[in-house]
């Protein structure tokens, strides 16, 4: 099928050609052929046209939970990547979370298997250690063979030190990317948000910014010993920043992440006890959403996620103390960071990171195979459970103004609006 996107504005600044122009996009069999102010279509040519049409290379998610296996009733990998594909994601990185959690090769295959013949592609993480437990590395090079693209606990802490050390030391025999969650529990201990005002006037036990700080702190000593490759999934405190920025001076192989939520929202919100707002790492305060937003725009923080993590009703609607942490955040990621960036600025977040994972970044140019996201980065809405296409519906951002809204993808030869 040959399809036509008519009068589409390129946002693409690795390719000052086209940049900020409407062009016609001619795509046949699956790629680009032709990229010109005006095309004419042939007769059995698709045409797509769509109100203020915006077009990008494919969004990429580093951070994104679903269910399957074991918590179906979450999301199946199915209806995860099809609210991926409609939210304008083209690769999603899969957090280890599922039951079994995904610990040896016969699991990755399962996981890579289940999401074939998908316009989004699924890369899953593997276990760093044996049902991130901590205490037995898992079988990494095993894993990374059958298509693991780095490993992680997922929101499990790697509490023995000397573990992530060996960790590092063993993965760089193979060229591995190993994650480290920044959370120290003893100094979390029982908190359920972030310690501050709020949390003292809300009766609710806290979780102090020291405790992510310290953990990183640590993991960056042990990196700094042992060399390898290091990721710091969402960060979401101040100080954090600095001593991430203070690492990478260091030429420490470092890069960490921040949740869309932690850039748009503050723990302000919490005064309703509305459990949708119960994330982990938890909602801080203004000062620390400055310091992230600045970290993004100066290169420190390296890309934002989701952090998509769907969770059942039964787990969200009971006592804040005992509710499950999670926000989902695929539909609402594009419309919260463009209105806290500009429109450049949103599309490369959005389309960063991937070489992290040593995944093919696409190209928007002739000859290419198709990997596009369409959107409209100027309409406004509020935010509500008709825009959720998860199974379920704990969104942080229901009742939010988002700016801007996403028609779909085209990957190769499909096309999902």
């Amino acid at each position: 099928m040959n399809v036509l996107l008519k009068a589409a504005t390129i946002i693409d600044v690795t390719h000052k050609e086209h940049h900020q122009k409407k062009r016609d996009i001619l795509i046949k069999n699956g790629i680009i052929s032709e990229i010109a102010p005006k095309i004419d279509a042939e007769k059995s040519t698709k045409i797509i046209e769509l109100d203020n049409l915006h077009v990008s290379v494919g969004w990429f998610d580093s951070s994104v939970s679903f269910g399957e296996p074991g918590h179906e009733e979450r999301e199946t990998i199915e209806n995860g990547l099809f609210t991926a594909a409609k939210s304008g994601f083209t690769d999603v990185v899969l957090n280890p979370n599922t039951n079994p959690l995904p610990d040896s090769s016969s699991d990755i295959v399962f996981l890579k298997n289940k999401a074939d013949n998908n316009p989004t592609k699924l890369y899953p993480l593997g276990a760093l250690t044996v049902k991130s437990e901590g205490e037995v590395l898992a079988e990494l090079f095993d894993m990374q063979h059958s298509g693991a693209v780095a490993f992680s606990d997922f929101k499990n802490p790697t509490k023995n030190s000397n573990l992530l050390k060996i960790a590092l030391q063993y993965a760089q025999g193979f060229d591995a990317l190993v994650y480290s969650f920044p959370l120290d529990v003893q100094i979390a201990g029982k908190g359920v948000v972030n310690e501050e005002k709020v949390s003292t006037r809300l009766g609710l036990k806290g979780i102090p910014s020291l405790a992510e700080e310290l953990q990183i702190s640590r993991d960056l000593s042990i990196l700094e010993y042992t060399g390898g490759k290091l990721h710091i999934p969402t960060i979401s405190a101040a100080n954090s920043v600095k001593l991430i920025a203070a690492a990478k001076r260091k030429g420490l192989d470092v890069t960490c992440s921040v949740a869309v939520h932690n850039l748009a929202l503050t723990d302000e919100l919490l005064e309703g006890f509305d459990t949708n707002y119960k994330v982990m790492p938890p909602l801080r305060t203004k000062k620390d959403t400055r310091t992230l937003i600045k970290g993004v725009l100066d290169g420190v923080i390296d890309f934002v996620t989701s952090d998509h993590t769907p969770l059942n009703v039964e787990e969200k609607i009971i006592e804040f103390d005992n509710a499950a942490y999670g926000t989902i955040g695929l539909e609402s990621a594009f419309g919260a960071l463009n209105q806290i960036f500009e429109i450049e600025t949103t599309i490369q977040l959005l389309t960063k990171g991937r070489e992290r994972y040593n995944i093919e970044t696409p190209k928007l140019a002739k000859g290419e195979i198709a990997n596009l996201t369409l959107f409209n980065p100027d309409s406004k809405k509020e935010f509500s459970k008709e825009d959720i296409f998860a199974t379920c519906k704990n969104s942080a951002f229901l009742g939010q103004e988002m700016l801007g809204n996403v028609y779909g993808i085209i990957v190769d030869k499909n096309i999902l609006l």
